[in-house]
C-alpha cells in the first residue's frame, strides 16, 4: 500500500487551508476542461466535437481507436462524406459514410443513407437504424469528420471495456492534485 498509504498520510498532514486550496485547484482544472469542451462545441457546431471509432466498420479509411474531429456546417450533406450520427434509443454514435442523399421536393429536407466502408450492406439493411426507419434526417447527424488522429482513442476504448480503470485513474489524478505541495 506504499504509494496510496503515503498519499493518505500526506493528506492528513495538510493543514485545512492547504487542503482547501488544493480542492479549489482541482475544481478549477475540472471547470477549465468543461469550458474547453463547451467552447469546442460552439466553434464546431457539433454536440460532440471529438469521437472515437469503436469498430472496424470503417476500415481501411479509419481504424478502431482513431479519434475523429467533427464539424457541423450549414452546407448540405453530400454522398461520400463521413458523418457521425445518433439514433434515438442508441447510446453510442455511429461513424459511417454517406452513400445516398435524396432531397424531398416539397420540404427540401434531406433523406440520408449511410454505410460502413467495411460493411457489405447499408445501415438500414444492417439494422443500425431504428425499426421501420429507412433514412436518416439532418437532425440525426452529429457532425462531419474533418480530421483524425490514428489510434489515440484506444485509451478510451480500454477505459470503456474496463470501467474500474476510470475510477482508479480519476481517483489517482485527484489524489495527486490534492497532495501536491505547490
Amino acid at each position: 500500500m506504499g504509494w496510496i498509504g503515503a498519499s493518505l498520510e500526506s493528506i492528513r498532514a495538510l493543514q485545512f487551508r492547504q487542503l482547501l486550496t488544493q480542492a479549489i485547484t482541482l475544481g478549477i482544472i475540472l471547470s477549465t476542461a468543461l469550458m474547453i469542451w463547451k467552447g469546442l462545441m460552439c466553434i464546431t457546431g457539433s454536440e460532440s466535437p471529438v469521437v472515437v471509432v469503436l469498430s472496424e466498420s470503417m476500415e481501411p479509411g479509419f481504424q478502431r481507436g482513431d479519434i475523429l474531429f467533427l464539424h457541423m456546417s450549414k452546407d448540405p450533406i453530400r454522398a461520400g462524406e463521413i458523418v457521425v450520427y445518433n439514433i434515438k434509443g442508441r447510446t453510442i454514435p455511429i461513424v459511417h459514410r454517406v452513400v445516398e442523399v435524396h432531397e424531398r421536393q416539397i420540404t427540401g429536407e434531406l433523406d440520408i443513407l449511410t454505410k460502413g466502408d467495411n460493411n457489405r450492406e447499408d445501415d438500414r439493411t444492417g439494422l443500425l437504424y431504428s425499426p421501420g426507419q429507412l433514412w436518416l434526417e439532418q437532425h440525426h447527424i452529429m457532425g462531419r469528420a474533418v480530421g483524425f488522429l490514428p489510434y489515440v482513442g484506444y485509451f478510451t476504448i480500454i477505459m470503456t471495456d474496463m470501467p474500474i480503470l476510470q475510477y482508479v485513474l480519476i481517483g489517482s489524478l485527484a489524489l495527486l492534485v490534492i497532495t501536491s505541495k505547490e
